[in-house]
């Protein structure tokens, strides 16, 4: 291996497992984060939505050895736990078994974790350090102190582009001939709040399960957190009733809550304090090309592919690449143009389709976990996969508890929504549907890519 190190950019989550990928391999890894260390300072409130952690990121996790450590900080959820307005709460399990979970864990431990083991494999992270531009031919990258100002340049052996959707790296190319970027924001923007926990610690709803109070075209959701509280996020338009901009007082959002989320409310003593303390955050969706340059760099997670976070797997996708990386390293060493552009190649796709299914899902989580109709389908849907179980696995299943490429899973989610309409046509109970007609349906229009899926090691159900 070349003696001079590799140059990850940026030390959250993805920079921070893509340097332990490397380091692990025997290579000389120095990260620059523009950021201060969080382990030194106390991390401020309202700008991370939870994360979901689920088998895509466990996967990495496993590779570099933290699987194990990091499910000891999460908290597994089953399902949703939808509240209605009025009328009792339901559960909406998120397999058909009710025994697989997606996992929420706290973005600062993770990410302070990953950090740790970085470092006691030999990567050197500095702090403070802002990339300001990059010079693509030569590979070198143009820094600048945070703390004194100072302005200098490093090279290494190439670069990896971990720094988030902001990123700085990514805005220096946006005017290189032939490089495409967008990037779309939602209407809406999300504000973090806060479920205490009671008096002796507990939690105060259901632990194992995502709770969401789905209002059409508007939504609160709560993730459980080790300590007994709920981290709670609230999606609402900018403009119009409601809507951020006509939340201006405590009285407005109390009558706001009282209205619309009122078992929420009961359970938020502090909820105007928080909601006017906590910045508003907003929804964006960026997408680019091409994601590499030769042998010069690489970019990854979501300052490539950053997602609205409605699937819970803008982690879990940065994490594949990273390990999609390491595997190629694996086989081609430091070639990095080879290992780039298999790398590109292998994840463009797939980072395009997780992003569309990402904004699909808000969709179904704001209106359509309370549609009769659709949980009338989901039903059915799980009955499928428990009746044919070597031929029929649901999108969430294939996104959350399998590897199957996202862009494939895309469309085998298209397949099973006519599938289900077929067979739901008419149906006065899921558990009243034709079965021959199922099993002629899954064969002719799914084929045998269940086990292929399972054959390349893909799907574990």
């Amino acid at each position: 291996m070349n003696d001079s190190p590799v140059i990850v950019l940026g030390a959250g989550l993805s920079g921070s497992l893509m340097a332990l990928y490397l380091a692990q391999r025997g290579m000389k890894v120095e990260i620059y984060e523009r950021r201060q260390d969080m382990r030194e300072m106390e991390m401020s409130a309202g700008k991370s939505i939870n994360l979901a952690l689920s088998v895509r990121g466990l996967y990495a996790l496993k590779e570099v050895g933290m699987e194990d450590e990091i499910l000891s900080i999460c908290i597994p959820m089953k399902g949703r736990r939808v509240h209605p307005v009025s009328g009792e709460t339901n559960f909406q399990s998120y397999s058909s078994d009710n025994k697989k979970a997606i996992n929420s864990v706290s973005r600062g431990d993770l990410n302070k974790r990953l950090m740790n083991r970085a470092e006691k494999a030999g990567v050197v992270i500095n702090f403070n350090q802002r990339c300001t531009g990059v010079d693509v031919e030569s590979g070198e990258v143009f820094m600048k102190s945070e703390l004194s100002d100072e302005t200098y340049s490093v090279q290494g052996q190439t670069i990896l582009v971990c720094d988030g959707a902001n990123s700085g790296f990514r805005s220096s190319l946006l005017y290189r001939p032939r490089f495409d970027f967008s990037q779309t924001f939602l209407s809406h923007g999300y504000k973090e709040l806060t479920m205490p926990p009671t008096i002796s610690g507990k939690h105060k709803m259901e632990v194992n399960a995502l709770h969401i109070w789905p209002r059409s075209h508007y939504m609160l959701i709560a993730l459980p957190n080790l300590d007994g509280s709920y981290t709670c996020t609230l999606f609402l338009p900018y403009e119009g009733k409601p809507g951020f901009e006509n939340l201006s007082t405590p009285e407005e959002v109390n009558a706001f809550f009282k209205k619309d989320f009122p078992d929420a409310l009961e359970l938020m003593p502090e909820l105007a304090d928080d909601f006017f303390s906590n910045p508003t955050g907003h929804l964006v969706t960026i997408r680019c090309k091409p994601w590499v340059f030769e042998d010069k760099y690489a970019i990854i997670g979501d300052a490539v592919h950053a997602m609205v976070p409605f699937y819970g797997q803008g982690m879990n996708a940065a994490f594949e690449d990273c390990t999609e990386i390491n595997r190629l390293v694996g086989i081609h060493g430091n070639n990095w143009a080879k290992v780039f552009a298999e790398y590109e190649k292998n994840r463009l796709a797939h980072g395009n389709a997780i992003a569309d299914l990402a904004l699909d899902n808000f969709i179904e989580m704001r209106d359509k976990v309370g549609d009769k109709a659709w949980v009338f389908k989901k039903s059915l849907e799980h009955l499928l996969e428990k009746e044919f179980p070597e031929s029929y696995v649901s999108r969430y299943e294939l996104i959350s508890f399998s590897r199957v490429p996202y862009a494939e899973a895309q469309q085998t989610g298209e397949i099973n929504a006519g599938i289900l309409e077929e067979l739901a046509s008419g149906l006065s109970s899921p558990e009243s549907f034709d079965r021959n007609l199922a099993k002629s349906l899954i064969l002719q229009k799914l084929g045998n890519r269940v086990a292929g899926w399972k054959s390349a090691g893909l799907l574990t159900l």
